[in-house]
């Protein structure tokens, strides 16, 4: 009775997507590694992941250092040749200047959901790519209501606190609506910071807090030093990625100096 109950549970709850936005500059192997992390956590309570997004932030973002979008899109797509899972959406680059995390949410939620509602939409290859392959090859009635949920680290989070950094409206938003899965690191506060804050305790219930036992202090910014310096980077970055970056002569790596490959 238990196994059966569950099962339609399974059938009646929404298949999850995860999306991440970032700068990705460039993407690391702890990029990747937080949609494995999460994906585990939320299959072991019995939830259907079936797909992740990698959104990049738009230049106008003014990062320091970062790179042209068109870079970042195809180390992307570099480092996730080997996923089954995971997709790189364009969308939120090739808009007219930087765009809210709530409006890249709620964009490739729509999308979403118009694929579940509308058997007659096939998502272009140019356009919407970035749509799992588990959803596309769905039979129409077999297909449920889809919940994007954000996937980001316990320093996004924390970051809610920050006067004027985000409206309150897009905060409700993105953990009401959407659901945040945070991946923090052993000895993190992300407990406390939920507890303190009225809005993040109200919607606990939509957070998951997901710790990366594996800790690994690996950051895009480290990488980027490394390759200032003429340092090797293997090993911390996909191969197709330190071949892109020294291919371009990206963050200022310059001359190959060391044998990467």
């Amino acid at each position: 009775m238990d196994n059966n109950i569950n099962e339609n549970d399974m059938r009646n709850s929404p298949q999850i997507v995860l999306i991440a936005c970032g700068s990705f500059n460039p993407p690391t192997f702890m990029h990747l590694r937080m949609f494995e992390i999460a994906r585990d956590y939320l299959q072991r309570k019995g939830e259907m992941v079936i797909g992740g997004i990698m959104s990049p932030v738009h230049d106008a973002y003014g990062k320091k250092e970062l790179e042209h979008s068109t870079h970042r899109i195809t180390m992307l797509k570099e480092a996730l040749k080997d996923s089954d899972w995971i997709k790189v959406s364009p969308w939120e680059s090739q808009q007219e200047g930087w765009s809210k995390t709530r409006v890249v949410v709620q964009y490739h939620q729509n999308h979403l959901n118009a694929i579940v509602n509308d058997c007659s939409i096939t998502p272009s290859n140019s356009v919407l790519s970035w749509v799992p392959d588990t959803l596309l090859n769905q039979n129409q009635n077999n297909k449920r209501k889809i919940q994007l949920k954000l996937l980001c680290g316990a320093d996004l989070l924390e970051s809610f606190a920050v006067p004027n950094l985000w409206a309150s409206e897009d905060m409700e938003c993105l953990v009401g609506e959407h659901g945040l899965v945070v991946i923090s690191r052993n000895g993190s506060n992300s407990e406390k910071f939920i507890y303190e804050s009225d809005l993040l305790y109200h919607y606990v219930n939509n957070i998951d807090l997901v710790t990366e036992w594996i800790t690994n202090e690996l950051s895009s910014t480290k990488i980027r030093r490394a390759l200032r310096r003429s340092e090797s980077v293997k090993y911390l970055i996909p191969d197709a990625v330190i071949d892109y970056v020294y291919k371009h002569n990206l963050y200022g790596s310059g001359v190959q100096n060391i044998k990467e490959l």
